[in-house]
């Protein structure tokens, strides 16, 4: 068992919608992504993904409207569901997702993150 400091784990994110793994429980990735501007339209067939701002805040759009989080809120996007997040300006977020989930779904794009890092 070990201690994780997330901030110190921020801090080794250089680029904006490149997630990085900072642990792993019952099959699934703990994350950490810096969010800025729009990413792109996605879903995820098989698998739900939780958001969490820890820092800032972004609006996830869903085709049938949006939803603004605020630091400290959180939001579970249902496998299957279109969304695409956008920040104005940075935000700092935690993911939990199966280790199965693909960074961009099914949609690939030049933003698409094959192989995620761990931090």
């Amino acid at each position: 068992m070990q201690v994780v400091n997330l901030l110190e784990k921020f801090s080794l994110i250089e680029k904006t919608w490149t997630p990085g793994i900072v642990g792993e429980l019952n099959g699934q990735y703990v994350k950490l992504a810096k969010l800025q501007g729009e990413f792109l339209w996605h879903a995820h067939p098989d698998e739900d993904e939780l958001f969490l701002v820890v820092k800032g805040g972004f609006t996830m759009h869903f085709r049938d409207g949006s939803r603004a989080l605020r630091e400290g809120e959180m939001i579970i996007v249902p496998r299957g569901v279109e969304h695409k997040p956008e920040a104005q300006a940075e935000a700092w977020v935690l993911l939990f997702e199966p280790v199965s989930t693909g960074h961009t779904g099914t949609v690939q794009s030049e933003r698409t993150v094959e192989n995620q890092r761990w931090l």
